[in-house]
């Protein structure tokens, strides 16, 4: 029987339940992704404000003016 253990989820070698990747490496890449997936998040976040502040601009311009 094999000893308990996970995967490290970028590479895919066996590592113990307590750890979260085998390597520095590894985790450099996890970091790397982690940062891509926060910049996306902004730009996405920004041109939907953009986006609803020229749709207010519009709506609200005949009313306005």
């Amino acid at each position: 029987m094999t000893e308990q253990h996970k995967h490290c989820p970028i590479c895919g070698k066996p590592i113990p339940l307590s750890e979260g990747v085998c390597s520095a490496q590894c985790q450099q890449v996890i970091a790397e992704n982690q940062r891509k997936v926060r910049r996306t998040r902004m730009i996405l976040y920004i041109a939907f404000a953009v986006f609803i502040l020229i749709w207010l601009f519009y709506a609200l311009r005949g009313r306005i003016f």
